[in-house]
């Protein structure tokens, strides 16, 4: 097990180590889109890439979930994610509710520096679908 300060080292190391890897600007937070981003997740052993409708205008969360749903069959085609997983309610640990997609992968750890590369690849292979999904489907999720 790590201490709170080792884990964040490692982390920190991590996150340095991939933006050497993968030196690309990931659209992210910044889709011009109120109340959606695109996040990388890491948890113990798992990682998550995701789209995330989080606004406290619940009207604009269902507006933006409704378009999405309706792009659904486009983003799990095999052109973009099929393994993608949609949740309509998800509880962040702050206790915010949002909606959310995502793709995970289990067992990969940013604990474990032989996963490494494997999570790297991860991360970037389907950010980059995500973000090839949303700038094709743009003008559709904007309101």
């Amino acid at each position: 097990m790590f201490s709170k300060s080792e884990s964040k080292q490692i982390r920190q190391e991590f996150w340095i180590a991939f933006g050497k890897s993968y030196p690309k600007k990931w659209i992210l937070y910044n889709t011009k889109i109120k109340g959606l981003a695109f996040k990388f997740h890491f948890e113990v052993k798992k990682a998550l890439v995701s789209l995330d409708v989080e606004t406290d205008d619940i009207e604009r969360r269902i507006i933006l979930w409704d378009k999405l749903l309706a792009l659904k069959s486009i983003l799990k085609s095999e052109d973009f994610l099929p393994e993608a997983h949609f949740e309509d309610a998800f509880v962040l640990d702050n206790g915010k509710e949002i909606s959310r997609i995502f793709v995970r992968r289990e067992k990969i750890s940013i604990h474990n520096k032989n996963t490494w590369q494997e999570s790297m690849q991860f991360l970037s292979t389907h950010m980059q679908r995500f973000e090839d999904f949303f700038l094709a489907y743009r003008e559709i999720l904007e309101i």
